[in-house]
């Protein structure tokens, strides 16, 4: 049981001339469970990475200060456990079971001790495999329910979630939200970031609401802060239950094919599938974790080679046989993490080109243009991403998560983009779990299951 107190905290990454996070005062006692909300790029995923000590100082400068029961986070950190949005960074061990085990061995748990918790912590999760299971084998939602009890193998005083449910199908992010309910009792404090309020207000007594120029924007219990100031924080990006999106329907019938998979496989990772994708024409690909949606999009934009069956792709041939620029011309990919598409130091030379400015515009990164692409927050990274693969203006892309990390304005402005790109004939595949993009925008929906397709 932990209770943190923040006094002026603010913090700006190195190289950065705007703040991450400034001027917050804020005191959550013992036991307390808040929603933190706020925009994207208000600097959610950094105050909680300041509470985790994970902000060291030549990495940048902080005003200030934070304390968990009366100690500065560095040294509080035995007491604080966090789960990152992307699992992959906090998964360091070749076998599910080991990987839970690390955090605990490492905290001087008693050998006899450590097992138990490990059984416990998968089971609160629903992780569907032994502890055998190769964490490389896992897809990014399965990942997150092992990086999740990993954490909760910890059994932290303060428990930290930054999109716990971000990666998982919906059947999952109710099992990941069960668990959190069953798995976290009242004498344990929790901070918890995630844009599907409306699911993870039962898991709440409190909401805090972040103004990206610094400070507090609101705070008190979910249903005074949202029948007080709904629509003005919908209007700045938060996530209110209730309100309505843009629904954007297709002007032009679906043109000629540009990707068609016949019975392709690839490895154990994806049995045989068959589908067409269509200029002027948006295809949703859903399904479970671990259906092979990723795997699938990989081998669509021409980045696998099928074990077996065909991919064809416009204007002719096996995408994963040509050249890397004619590729790239062809069909823009976006990754289900942004920075595996992220090759400088500067999120301009990410758009190498003559699109730049258009694109940092349009995609609301322009202030950022000189900034480090891995300092951005996760929806920052996310618009990144999408600009990286429109760069060449590609007639087909596949999007994989494409929506994930975004705050309600940002989403409503890149479906707009999505939608305008389909009207302009465009195909697009986009691999997702966002129930708001398939009935805003989908033209087609592609069940894909475990299995079988």
């Amino acid at each position: 049981m932990s209770e943190v107190v923040l006094r002026g905290f603010g913090w700006r990454h190195a190289g950065r001339r705007a703040w991450a996070v400034r001027e917050v005062d804020l005191r959550i006692a013992h036991g307390e469970r808040v929603l933190l909300l706020g925009p994207s790029g208000a600097g959610k995923s950094t105050l909680l990475a300041a509470l985790a000590g994970l902000l060291p100082d030549d990495s940048g400068e902080s005003a200030g200060g934070a304390e968990i029961d009366g100690l500065e986070p560095r040294k509080a950190r035995e007491h604080v456990g966090l789960l990152f949005q992307d699992p992959q960074t906090q998964l360091v061990m070749a076998r599910s079971g080991d990987d839970v085990a690390f955090g605990p061995e490492n905290r001087g748990v008693p050998g006899k001790d450590i097992w138990a918790r490990v059984s416990d912590a998968l089971d609160r999760v629903g992780f569907p495999y032994p502890i055998t299971r190769p964490t490389s084998a896992l897809s990014g939602g399965e990942a997150q329910r092992l990086a999740l009890a990993g954490v909760l193998a910890l059994r932290p005083g303060l428990l930290l979630l930054d999109e716990p449910t971000a990666n998982l199908d919906p059947d999952g992010a109710a099992l990941i939200r069960r668990a959190l309910t069953q798995a976290v009792d009242r004498d344990t404090t929790m901070i918890l970031v995630e844009h599907r309020v409306a699911e993870a207000l039962p898991l709440v007594d409190r909401v805090i609401v972040l103004e990206p120029g610094g400070g507090v924007r609101a705070d008190g219990p979910p249903a005074a802060i949202f029948a007080e100031l709904g629509d003005q924080l919908a209007a700045e990006g938060v996530w209110v239950p209730g309100r309505p999106l843009p629904q954007h329907k297709a002007v032009l019938p679906p043109g000629a094919s540009l990707v068609r998979a016949e019975h392709a496989t690839f490895q154990h990772r994806l049995r045989p599938v068959s589908l067409e994708a269509h200029e002027a024409s948006i295809l949703a690909v859903t399904g479970p974790n671990g259906a092979g949606k990723s795997t699938l999009a990989l081998l669509l934009g021409g980045l696998l080679r099928p074990t077996s069956g065909t991919i064809w792709a416009a204007p002719g041939g096996e995408p994963w046989t040509w050249r890397a620029r004619d590729l790239a011309s062809r069909i823009g990919s976006v990754f289900q993490d942004p920075e595996h598409q992220f090759i400088t130091s500067r999120v301009r030379d990410e758009l190498a080109g003559s699109r730049v400015d258009e694109l940092l515009s349009r995609l609301r990164l322009s202030h950022l243009a000189d900034a480090n692409p891995y300092t951005l927050s996760g929806g920052e990274a996310r618009r990144l991403s999408v600009a990286t693969a429109l760069a060449r203006a590609p007639r087909l892309l596949i999007l994989d998560e494409p929506t994930f990390g975004q705050d309600r304005r940002t989403w409503i402005e890149l479906a707009a983009l999505f939608a305008s790109l389909r009207d302009e004939g465009h195909g697009i595949v986009a691999v997702t779990h966002d129930a708001d993009f398939v009935s805003s925008l989908s033209d087609r929906t592609f069940v894909l299951s475990r299995g079988r397709a």
